[in-house]
């Protein structure tokens, strides 16, 4: 296990260019597997998670090749269906709940797919139902083994079908798409997720021969085809980064620049930031944070205080929450933080109070921010990271503390943040890894 050392109170300054999207990038991966021709994926971060995945395909069968840094080349010619049986499958995939969307593809191309209960993060309950019942209404026989935590699944033919998805679960969504792409017939999808991430998987499985209208809307329509052949993807900039640069900038009063970030998949990120009076200046395709040695929360016209609650898409990413909440303990003001989606996200806020921060836990979804206004500095403290975007939080806060503090399982970080201590200390941090 790592801990990260960090010394805080210092002031970054300079440039930052976020990642390829970590969402993205795992689905992108599995749809690899729906062609036997080669498939070029660029911008892929090299992250613990990713290249966890990669694995898994590798031991299945795909021929991988590293043709640069962030960039990857698959061939799904010859799956090892067999694999997927074997113990060394069966530890990979329960460490990386990413691979879970390998279900549709393994379904789709091969009429059968297996996968422990997959992992991730501990963040309360993260049911697989919309995933199983979605491709059991495409034609599929389910099978649960609750002694040994295994889902099966097989079909000999999938058939287009409508569905009401009774949650817009992007990695539900994801799979079922992928799935209905080689089915026989048109499959509709109502409720679907359409964050970025489903609208760029579904740009490349058109690339690739699919046929799907309704991207980026709730309703997606899938006339199946035969085949796919091969293509050349690009992974967009990662919007949870981005957001993290915002957060990081205005805890640490340093103004920064985030390079080619993507600005029109956004969404309403920058405006929510703003919310919490931090000033984000656009110029083309970058985002300058600037005045942050003091900003003020806004509150409703009514006076009441400001609620910041995560929704799906175009609503606020929950992954994103935990950073807002960071930020506002040391804002001008108060407010909501009302995570809806998972009930243990918000548990790591003991060490912010620890920390000096005046925050109220109300319940598992909901904690109430009385900024400190930078009267009072955070203080250092000893944490231990519970999942990655708490981590990246606590990273946040910590660089803001006054004195030194340490973090340990920074793994849980790694698994969603490439190279993080090195970039931020290109630009002034004090972070040693150990």
């Amino acid at each position: 296990m790592s801990t990260f050392i960090i010394e805080g109170g210092s002031a970054l300054n300079g440039n930052l260019t976020p990642q390829g999207a970590k969402n993205e990038a795992l689905q992108i991966i599995c749809a690899t597997i729906l062609t036997d021709k080669n498939v070029l994926v660029e911008n892929i971060p090299e992250i613990r998670d990713v290249l966890k995945l990669i694995d898994i395909l590798k031991g299945l069968g795909v021929e991988v090749e590293r043709v640069e840094k962030g960039k990857f080349r698959f061939n799904a010619k010859n799956i090892n269906v067999d694999f997927l049986k074997s113990s060394e499958y069966a530890i990979q995939a329960a460490s990386l709940r990413g691979s879970i969307m390998m279900i549709g593809p393994l379904l789709a191309r091969f009429g059968k797919g297996f996968i422990p209960q997959p992992g991730g993060d501990k963040i309360g309950r993260r049911r697989l139902d919309t995933h199983f019942i979605g491709l059991q209404k495409l034609g599929a026989s389910f099978e649960y083994d609750a002694e040994n935590h295994w889902y099966s699944i097989s079909a000999t033919k999938l058939k287009g079908e409508y569905m009401l998805l009774d949650e817009a679960s992007v990695t539900g969504t994801a799979n079922i798409l992928m799935a209905a792409v080689l089915a026989e017939g048109t499959t509709t999808i109502y409720n679907a997720a359409c964050e970025p991430y489903l609208q760029q998987l579904s740009k490349m499985l058109v690339s690739m021969g699919a046929k799907i209208s309704g991207i980026g809307s709730n309703l997606l329509l899938i006339e199946g085809v035969t085949s796919l052949s091969g293509c050349t993807h690009r992974i967009l900039p990662d919007m949870i980064e981005v957001g993290s640069f915002i957060g990081l900038a205005a805890m640490t009063a340093s103004e920064i620049t985030i390079k080619n970030v993507g600005v029109e998949h956004l969404g309403i990120i920058p405006a929510a930031f703003r919310q919490l009076g931090i000033t984000i200046e656009q110029t083309g395709d970058d985002l300058i944070v600037k005045d942050t040695d003091h900003y003020e929360i806004e509150s409703y016209i009514d006076g009441s205080i400001m609620t910041i609650s995560d929704a799906p898409w175009p609503g606020l990413t929950p992954d994103l929450l935990s950073v807002f909440l960071v930020v506002a303990t040391q804002a001008k003001g108060s407010v909501l933080i009302h995570q809806k989606m998972f009930e243990s996200r918000l548990f790591f806020v003991d060490k912010l109070i620890d920390m000096g921060a005046q925050i109220i836990l109300c319940d598992p979804h909901r904690a109430t921010v009385i900024g400190l206004n930078r009267v009072h500095a955070l203080r250092a403290t000893k944490m231990t990271s519970p999942d990655i975007r708490a981590g990246i939080a606590l990273l946040i806060a910590a660089m803001s503390a006054k004195g030194k503090s340490s973090i340990d399982n920074i793994e849980q970080i790694d698994r969603g943040y490439e190279d993080i201590d090195g970039r931020l200390n290109q630009m002034g941090a004090k972070i040693l890894r150990i």
